[in-house]
């Protein structure tokens, strides 16, 4: 049924609106005080004009608004990629000794240096800048050939640049892999121009580290024996 106070409602709606648009409020803003359609609300809006301090105010908080929009879903992805992290965690369960073993082999093929034909007789060495990579090393040399951290030799490898973080890149180094400083006594600086799209070339640059496993020459030969016999069990 209408009533003759519709037209007189609707009019003072408008001229809140109006009220509300020219105290820099945005569209949203008004349709919380406002109750009509976004349509309706944008004929009544579309000529009032703002000053410069008002469209400023809008365009921050549509910037405001884009941000938090832009951290709600980079949140979302951090959860989503915990939630599959963790679940391929859990799927992993205990090394058996042979997976372990496998393993250590698999991961020196990738990282660790191969004897070559001249040059004869080289030992291990594995190099990284993964201090989780390494402490894995460490642990499976140990753990499958009791290898222990006396017939280890660490060498540190870092930028010239870098050089008066010398003794920063030592405790890092000390601390990710549980080794005391006085066992980093070989560094060496690279001297060479850097030119890299890496990120970490600040603070976060702590160099690359390589073991060098004393009288391991045979050692060396078997992983590369061990190497070959995977390759052959898929051809």
């Amino acid at each position: 049924m209408y009533s003759a106070t519709m037209p007189t409602i609707k009019y003072n709606l408008k001229e809140k609106a109006i009220a509300l648009r020219k105290e820099g409020l945005s569209y949203s803003e008004i349709l919380t005080k406002v109750p009509v359609a976004k349509s309706t609300l944008s004929d009544w809006l579309h000529s009032v004009g703002l000053s410069k301090h008002q469209k400023q105010r809008l365009t921050e908080k549509k910037l405001a608004s884009a941000k938090r929009g832009g951290a709600a879903k980079h949140q979302q992805r951090l959860d989503k990629t915990k939630i599959v992290i963790d679940t391929a965690r859990s799927e992993i369960g205990q090394l058996t000794h042979r997976e372990l073993w496998l393993t250590g082999i698999m991961l020196y093929w990738a990282e660790g240096s191969k004897e070559k034909n001249y040059h004869p007789g080289s030992g291990l060495q594995f190099t990284n800048m993964d201090p989780a990579m390494i402490c894995f090393f460490i642990y499976w040399l140990n753990e499958i050939f009791h290898i222990n951290k006396t017939r280890l030799i660490f060498e540190i490898y870092i930028h010239d640049t870098h050089r008066h973080r010398v003794e920063d890149i030592v405790n890092f180094w000390s601390k990710k892999i549980g080794i005391a400083p006085n066992y980093f006594s070989r560094i060496y600086f690279k001297k060479t121009q850097i030119k890299t799209n890496r990120k970490n070339v600040g603070e976060t640059y702590f160099g690359v580290l390589k073991i060098r496993v004393r009288s391991s020459t045979v050692l060396n030969r078997r992983i590369a024996g061990w190497t070959q016999g995977v390759v052959e069990s898929f051809h």
